[in-house]
């Protein structure tokens, strides 16, 4: 079967944020819109956009943008410019020109893509028919975790070297080791091949600095002598409830998100799907995507 091609294009918004943007599928179609995270971008999705463009799948528009700070899209210097108010009114202002003023079908987001993902849903619901989360923690289970559990902590402490000023520098020491690392310390990665390292190069080359102010613009990070952290924030519940149809699919050997974030989750959304996966990594995408395809089809289809 011939694959829908793939775009891509820069999409201005009305705020001053231009975001790369990736798609499949025909415009005027209902829309799904997919989100990455760190350290990755927008064409870790290829494979599924044009899955679910093609007719006998429903022939979705999908999309998926570079995020704010990465590959080609607006990489603002101050760290404040990647706070999640700034981050869910790109996402607004993204979904209101790709879906013409519709709902979405579903927004699909995997880790940090899914932490403006969890905000837009609370904060803005009417923009989305359904929700799908791959390894991305609701704010209410990690800070709780992070609070509460010398695990997760542990877990999380690289987060506090993501942060450091000269991050950057260390990251692109020996051709990225330490980040190319991020994907194979745990298991391996068979799927990483010199193919998509060079893709991955090319991306941490251009925008390595607007990845990791998301890092440094977010307190949900182990707290440290010298920081508060998450020790200092409270979330009013009003802020953590998702009220639409989501599906939340967890790999359960992810090291840096254990199991224990889903415990509890569905006291923050109610109407919850969640599925663990038993035996793949944080990068369950990559792993098993004709799994993701198929359980995200089976969503869809509800």
């Amino acid at each position: 079967m011939v694959q829908p091609p793939i775009e891509t294009y820069q999409q201005a918004l009305p705020h001053g944020i231009t975001l790369s943007c990736r798609a499949a599928g025909v415009r005027g179609r209902p829309v799904l819109v997919f989100l990455h995270g760190f350290p990755e971008a927008a064409f870790v999705w290829d494979e599924l956009l044009q899955h679910f463009a093609q007719p006998a799948q429903g022939g979705w528009r999908c999309v998926a943008p570079n995020l704010r700070g990465y590959e080609q899209s607006s990489q603002p210097k101050d760290v404040e410019a990647y706070r999640p108010k700034h981050l869910v009114q790109d996402l607004a202002a993204l979904i209101a020109i790709e879906a013409g003023g519709a709902p979405l079908g579903c927004l699909v987001a995997h880790d940090w893509g899914g932490a403006v993902a969890w905000s837009l849903a609370n904060r803005m619901p009417q923009l989305l028919d359904k929700l799908a989360i791959v390894n991305s923690p609701h704010p209410g289970t990690f800070l709780r975790e992070l609070k509460t559990s010398a695990k997760q902590r542990k877990a999380s402490a690289y987060m506090n070297f993501l942060v450091r000023p000269d991050a950057e520098a260390l990251l692109r020491e020996d051709g990225y080791r330490r980040l190319f690392g991020f994907f194979t310390q745990w298991g391996g990665a068979p799927w990483l091949t010199e193919e998509l390292k060079q893709r991955y190069r090319a991306v941490w080359d251009a925008s390595l600095t607007g990845g990791l102010n998301w890092y440094r613009a977010s307190p949900l990070r182990p707290a440290t002598p010298e920081d508060r952290a998450a020790s200092a924030v409270e979330l009013p519940r009003e802020m953590l409830t998702v009220d639409v149809p989501t599906l939340v699919l967890w790999a359960m050997e992810d090291a840096a998100l254990p199991p224990e974030l889903v415990d509890g989750l569905d006291g923050y959304v109610p109407r919850l799907t969640l599925e663990k996966i038993p035996g793949a990594s944080h990068w369950v995408v990559h792993e098993r995507p004709q799994f993701i395809a198929e359980r995200l089809a089976a969503f869809l289809a509800q």
